[in-house]
């Protein structure tokens, strides 16, 4: 169901609107709406543009509370006034000021830190101390990397030559890490000679001593003990915030609180009015918390609320908030995954609570296994509140219940007596067609009365929203509504033995009907009193007519069809519980049960799943594309504290 909503214009002193945004639109769900934009025809107003003075403390407060993860959103505030949260917040951050300086040096230290051993690491082959090679005078010498498959080449060159020495200090999957030297007068010219085998020389820092793996060793140990001195740090930022956590979360959400009442200057528009200021807001209320409202606002002398009651003279549509039974709302994801209605169009949850869980249980009737699905969905839907939970406990009551009339336990077809019927075993003989599954002449009958009843649906939609077309003389609407219980009557006469009235039906009220939708884009135009348009003249109409028309019919015969997946999962699944039982020697007397749970755990999880699958799929396609249109927006009510 869709909750009734109330257009509300609120109106009072510029001075006053954090007062009524903490008071009472925080009190009652206000989905708010643009004044300026909704107002658009009143004179000389004027938007509210002040800076929010909570923001920063706020970011600040969000900034403390990343050190707890775990706690909560959603936290009813205290009674801390919005002086003492922010200066609880701006005494927390002058506390941890110095362990952030402190922090701040420290991973200073350890990228540089990080950045020398980076460099060393690659040169450990080099046995030799760094500092007596920095040392050199008379012999210029280049620490740097190479390329592989340049060093190749280089290496024959080098061995060929006295003029340089080359030491490989170690190597990694692309690049080989080397020092050479070469006497002075002789630099630039070997230094070309790398350059062109794209040597990257590498700055060795001055205060480097020893040889490169010790140097690694010590470098890897000031590493560690800069590592262990910012935990530490970090231990005592979480000391003093862990002994502020309480107050720092109720400092949280207030400021929070107070800064999205402040926002709603946003939504509101000021005019000015003898000498003063005044605010005004606009905004659906749910219609009880709405004269509740008017009613706490009677002894405000300075604020009026006026209620629109027509809402065609609203510029916005009103917003959806549904409103069901806590057995159906679960199903409210079914509805949302496909869109959300209209306010104007019928709410589907409660259809699709019970087709959904009905035609799961057709096709899934097993006592155990049901009884399964409904203990376990509802154990896991009351620790975890997952909506999917809640709709596999309610398809597993079904299930439980088709299990009694199909006398199945686990499979086992000989403890129970079949209340109503056995799905692999009842046979129907029907004229023209002869022998035929009872299950699936039954769910033909279901898909043809769901299709009936969505088709009146869509009827009711249609009439809300004032779409003559739709109403009447669409597929879906009245014509299709009288052919398809015609073709309906027609079929089930004729299968009763009794050709005569079923062809006296379809003579007569098989014509009409297939006109009117033919003829349904003139027809709306004459009844809405409007010029008919045949767009590509009337030949194009009349072949574009009867090719729609033909898929009309076409469509009519498939999506009736469609809904015997339900008898043939029906009978699959009785036949699989058949094939566990066999694997597991229950007709040779010699059970294997662990075979048997197992086997009834896999057909339990896996035809679940797929049942699941495709009941919502003949819910999507076959229901909701008749009837529902899905374009709703959301009740988005203002001013609750959700994160930190």
């Amino acid at each position: 169901m869709i909750e009734k909503m109330k257009f509300l214009n609120l109106t009072g002193p510029k001075s006053q609107i954090d007062r009524v945004a903490e008071l009472y639109l925080s009190k009652y769900p206000i989905h708010l709406e643009n004044a300026l934009s909704q107002l658009h025809t009143v004179k000389n107003l004027r938007p509210i543009t002040e800076e929010n003075p909570y923001e920063e403390d706020l970011r600040r407060a969000k900034e403390l509370m990343k050190f707890f993860p775990e706690e909560k959103p959603g936290r009813k505030p205290s009674s801390v006034t919005e002086e003492q949260a922010a200066g609880l917040i701006r005494s927390i951050n002058e506390s941890l000021a110095s362990l952030d300086g402190q922090k701040n040096e420290l991973n200073r230290q350890l990228e540089d830190l990080t950045a020398s051993l980076t460099l060393i690491s690659p040169l450990k082959g080099l046995n030799y101390d760094i500092a007596q090679i920095l040392n050199f005078r008379c012999i210029k010498f280049r620490f740097g990397r190479m390329p592989k498959d340049y060093f190749r080449k280089l290496e024959p060159i080098v061995y060929n030559t006295t003029d340089t020495i080359l030491y490989q200090c170690g190597e990694d999957d692309a690049y080989v890490f080397l020092v050479y030297f070469i006497p002075k007068p002789l630099a630039d010219k070997i230094d070309a000679v790398y350059a062109s085998m794209h040597f990257e020389e590498l700055s060795i820092p001055k205060d480097f001593s020893g040889t490169p793996e010790e140097i690694s060793k010590d470098l890897e140990e000031k590493i560690n003990s800069v590592k262990a001195s910012i935990q530490a740090v970090e231990k005592q930022t979480k000391d003093v915030l862990a002994s502020h956590r309480e107050s720092l979360t109720d400092a949280c959400c207030k400021l929070e609180q107070y800064s999205q009442n402040f926002d709603i200057r946003k939504y509101a528009a000021s005019n000015n009015w003898d000498g003063s200021t005044f605010f005004i807001l606009c905004g659906w209320m749910g219609e009880r918390d709405a004269l509740a409202l008017k009613q706490e606002l009677e002894g405000e002398k300075d604020l009026v609320l006026i209620i629109e009651e027509n809402h065609e003279n609203v510029l916005s549509k009103p917003p959806t908030k549904l409103k069901n039974p806590a057995l159906f709302k679960p199903f409210e994801m079914y509805v949302g995954m496909y869109g959300l209605p209209d306010y104007h169009e019928i709410d589907p949850t409660i259809l699709i609570g019970l087709t959904y869980s009905f035609l799961f249980g057709f096709m899934f009737g097993d006592v155990g296994q049901g009884l399964l699905l409904l203990i376990g969905g509802y154990l896991l839907y009351r620790t975890k509140k997952m909506d999917l939970a809640a709709i596999v406990s309610c398809c597993g009551f079904f299930s439980t219940i088709f299990g009694f009339l199909f006398g199945s336990v686990f499979g086992f077809e000989d403890i129970l007596d079949a209340v109503w019927m056995r799905p692999g075993q009842a046979m129907t003989t029907l004229p023209f067609i002869g022998r035929l599954n009872t299950v699936f002449v039954i769910t033909v009958a279901i898909g043809m009365g769901i299709i009936l009843m969505t088709m009146i649906l869509n009827m009711v939609n249609s009439l809300r929203v004032h779409d003559t077309e739709k109403t009447w003389f669409d597929t879906n609407g009245c014509a299709g509504l009288v052919f398809y219980l015609a073709l309906a009557v027609t079929v089930v006469l004729f299968m009763a033995g009794k050709p005569l009235p079923a062809s006296a039906i379809m003579a007569v009220m098989f014509g009409v009907p297939l006109l009117l939708l033919f003829f349904k884009e003139p027809l709306s135009a004459v009844v809405e009193k409007k010029a008919a348009h045949l767009e590509g003249g009337k030949g194009m109409f009349v072949v574009q007519g009867f090719f729609e028309l033909f898929e009309v019919m076409l469509s009519y015969f498939s999506n009736t069809v469609s809904f015997v997946r339900v008898g043939a999962f029906a009978v699959s699944h009785a036949a699989m519980m058949e094939v566990v039982l066999m694997l597991a020697g229950y007709e040779s007397g010699n059970t294997n049960w662990l075979v048997v749970v197992f086997g009834n755990l896999f057909v339990c999880g896996m035809e679940g799943l797929i049942v699941g699958i495709q009941v919502l799929r003949l819910e999507y396609y076959e229901l909701f594309s008749r009837f529902y249109r899905g374009t709703g927006r959301p009740f988005e009510a203002y001013g609750k504290c959700s994160s930190h």
